[in-house]
């Protein structure tokens, strides 16, 4: 049986780390917009003093209570997700907006410069420390430290792919200690295997309690709950109360997370409501504006990289510089989409001699890692993705989008079925989730999964996140060929 340090410890040195970064990160951006916006402060005047803490200490104060107000260090967010980054983003945001409305209200002044100083430098300083202590995170968990050790109380299907899902994203920190399987009996399996590793089978579950100790797990994480019982789920939350130790419930639905997953009670009875994705009305009108405003200052920001890559493609190779090819966009209507040309002219013409090579996800599509097509110019321009660039131009052109599912050929959606086809609900993106996540390393099936995922999830936060990840993972160039 595995051991893991004890999730409370680790929470709690985690979560003192980050209060003490959160407060040098906003006396630093306070202090900054007070000199830039009053000049040195002269501590020989004692006024000068005085003023110094009168606003930028209040205004640091207000900050941090904002950060606890919000939970922006609950141990439900910290290491995971989007929702860390969401919540601090609320906080000062709300923080200012406050501010501006009391300023309003009672009619008191509080020079403008200092507070557009203040925010962004905060802001920003906050959400790059946030970023710095997960990659700490990261680091720690890919060594077996930081983990909560989870208890799996499910039918033998669901708490074996529960805990492959575990096995498999180590960067979550789930590590499975034990597992207790409805109707199990003395005598049968003594444990079930997952990737590879051996999970000790506890009990049935009625067993919990007794598991607890025995596995010294800190969680318990219910799956296919039919076997349970109303009854039994409501006996199992008291026994684990009194023991400490947390109980989380899977709703059984795959890939839906964050505002889409709301708990109502109906009738005394507590009910999860899966709404449904938001595509259309507000927010597609602020992710369109936002596609617009990103790709035009993108495009006028690399123009000159556009022209050199244009004159250098035209005076190493013969053919175009562009090349079109045809992708299908939302609703399944095709376009042409822009790339700059990395392969040798006839490219198109030769697929079926190098069929038999295809190291594409699925054979659904052509990969491979030393195509004898692509060009001395085009093997550097795929390594850090500058073929893609003149693809901001579909997006000016309300073809694709900055963040979507991966551009698919008509070939694939002819083989979608109705599950596939739901990835055509958005724009595909000029990045994604498949791009942050191997990108053309992953498996057919894994590609799907995350455009879905993104489908069903989208937001502009999670947008933002992975537009920071690409730029991440075009300078390490890892699955790009």
């Amino acid at each position: 049986m595995r051991k893991t340090t004890s999730r409370r410890e680790w929470e709690t040195h985690y979560t003192e780390g980050l209060r003490v970064t959160d407060t040098v990160v906003v006396l630093a951006a306070v202090t900054v917009a007070q000199i830039i916006r009053f000049g040195d402060i002269d501590f020989r005047e004692p006024w000068s003093i005085v003023s110094y803490f009168g606003v930028s200490g209040v205004l640091a104060v207000l900050w941090l209570a904002f950060l606890a107000i919000f939970r922006t260090r609950s141990p439900r967010v910290i290491g995971n997700g989007s929702e860390e980054y969401r919540r601090i983003v609320s906080a000062t945001f709300r923080l200012f907006g406050t501010i501006a409305i009391l300023s309003l209200l009672f009619r008191f002044d509080i020079a403008r410069l200092y507070l557009a100083i203040a925010l962004p430098v905060g802001m920003i300083g906050l959400l790059l420390s946030r970023w710095g202590w997960r990659k700490v995170v990261a680091h720690k968990r890919a060594r077996g430290g930081y983990q909560t050790s989870v208890l799996i109380v499910g039918s033998r299907s669901s708490a074996l792919s529960m805990a492959a899902s575990f096995e498999r994203s180590p960067e979550a920190g789930y590590s499975v200690v034990g597992i207790c399987l409805p109707n199990y009996e003395p005598g049968n399996d003594t444990s079930l295997t997952v990737d590879g590793v051996e999970i000790p089978v506890l009990g049935d579950e009625h067993s919990v309690v007794e598991a607890i100790e025995a596995s010294g797990a800190d969680t318990v994480a219910v799956t296919a709950t039919e076997h349970i019982g109303h009854h039994g789920l409501r006996k199992m939350v008291w026994d684990l109360e009194k023991k400490k130790v947390d109980l989380v419930v899977s709703p059984g639905v795959m890939d839906v997370a964050g505002p889409r997953l709301v708990m109502r009670p109906v009738a005394n009875f507590p009910l999860i409501h899966v709404e449904k994705p938001q595509y259309n009305g507000a927010k597609r009108f602020s992710k369109t504006a936002f596609d617009f405003v990103f790709a035009a200052s993108i495009l006028l920001f690399i123009s000159p990289i556009l022209v050199a890559l244009a004159v250098i493609i035209k005076l190493t190779s013969k053919g175009p510089v562009f090349y079109n090819s045809e992708r299908m966009g939302i609703d399944g209507k095709p376009f042409q989409m822009i790339k700059f040309r990395s392969m040798v002219q006839d490219a198109d013409k030769r697929v079926q001699e190098l069929a038999g090579l295809n190291e594409g996800a699925g054979g659904v599509l052509f990969k491979m890692r030393d195509d004898p097509r692509v060009t001395r110019v085009g093997k550097v321009m795929r390594k850090f993705s500058l073929d893609e660039l003149p693809q901001f131009v579909n997006v000016l052109k309300r073809e694709m989008s900055v963040v979507g599912p991966r551009p698919p050929l008509r070939r694939e959606v002819e083989t979608y079925d109705g599950e596939v086809r739901r990835r055509l609900l958005v724009k595909p993106g000029v990045t994604g989730l498949w791009q942050v996540s191997g990108r053309s390393d992953l498996s057919w099936e894994e590609s799907v999964r995350l455009d879905l995922s993104y489908v069903e999830n989208w937001s502009m936060t999670g947008d933002l996140l992975i537009i920071a990840k690409t730029a991440v993972a075009v300078f390490k160039s890892e699955g790009a060929y």
